[in-house]
């Protein structure tokens, strides 16, 4: 879990959740509190920071002078470089962080070096995770400018030296390429958004291209599978529909011990706000 001075959810409700990062406060939008209402309302006046949304899933942001145009946070000895995107992001899923400890276990239990393939990678949460539990891992992500925040993660957080390769490409086009070239994998992490583009134009789209990227996962794997992870922050996308793809994709390899549930940020007032789904093996 996070430390609370490095991160808190602070309240939701409305369709939006006020959480606090590192000592910026922030008031943007979630979906899953859309029909739930805020605890404390006065609290939300000392947000520093409000993203709203004007087109699509683009916004503005509204920052008050002590938001400097970027800063850290810290789990676990890695740092999280953060900075307001026109998406609403900021370099950070915290609800990811239950992962990354389940992560770190399975590592513990690796009785040699495993070889981690992080699919969709955004910031190297996942990648830094694996790696500093001793990992050889593979970080790919469509997007240059990402991959380039995800090293500078790793260079801040003393990890630059660890092995770990840095690929832009579009997911499936890697996975198909390491498929013929005969290499292979202990484990796979996958956080696929619903919609996407590759480096060369490609289109991802995930009710399309999902259960056939898992299928090649599967091969990556096979005979050797220590770990798999699939999150998901696409709302239309049940938990049930997301295990049923993964039990068809890896067939026996996950018949037991099998977990899939829903991430949850806790509040500080201790109320839980669905953050996406989760389908992770073993449990």
């Amino acid at each position: 879990m996070f430390d609370k001075q490095q991160y808190e959810l602070l309240d939701f409700g409305r369709g939006r959740k006020l959480e606090r990062l590192g000592g910026i406060t922030i008031d943007r939008p979630a979906p899953g509190s859309e029909y739930v209402d805020r605890s404390d309302p006065t609290i939300w006046q000392a947000a520093s920071a409000t993203f709203t949304r004007t087109s699509g899933k683009t916004g503005a942001w509204n920052l008050k002078r002590e938001v400097s145009a970027s800063w850290q946070v810290l789990h676990n000895d890695i740092y999280f470089g953060l900075k307001p995107t026109p998406f609403g992001h900021v370099g950070l899923f915290p609800e990811q962080v239950e992962n990354w400890d389940w992560i770190e276990k399975q590592l513990q239990r690796s009785q040699r070096q495993p070889k981690v393939l992080n699919l969709f990678g955004y910031t190297g949460g996942s990648s830094l995770t694996s790696a500093v539990g001793g990992a050889e891992v593979v970080h790919v992500d469509a997007a240059k400018n990402i991959v380039g925040w995800a090293r500078q993660n790793a260079e801040n957080s003393q990890l630059d030296q660890h092995p770990i390769r840095w690929i832009v490409e579009d997911a499936q086009k890697f996975v198909a390429r390491e498929l013929r070239r005969g290499n292979r994998y202990d484990a796979v992490i996958l956080d696929p958004p619903s919609y996407g583009h590759g480096p060369k134009g490609e289109v991802w789209k995930m009710e399309r291209d999902l259960g056939d990227l898992l299928k090649s996962c599967a091969k990556l794997t096979k005979d050797r599978l220590q770990f798999m992870l699939l999150t998901c922050h696409t709302s239309d996308w049940g938990t049930r529909n997301l295990e049923q793809l993964v039990r068809d994709s890896f067939g026996k390899d996950v018949d037991l011990g099998l977990y899939a549930g829903t991430m949850f940020l806790r509040s500080s007032l201790g109320r839980d706000l669905p953050s996406g789904s989760v389908v992770r093996w073993p449990c």
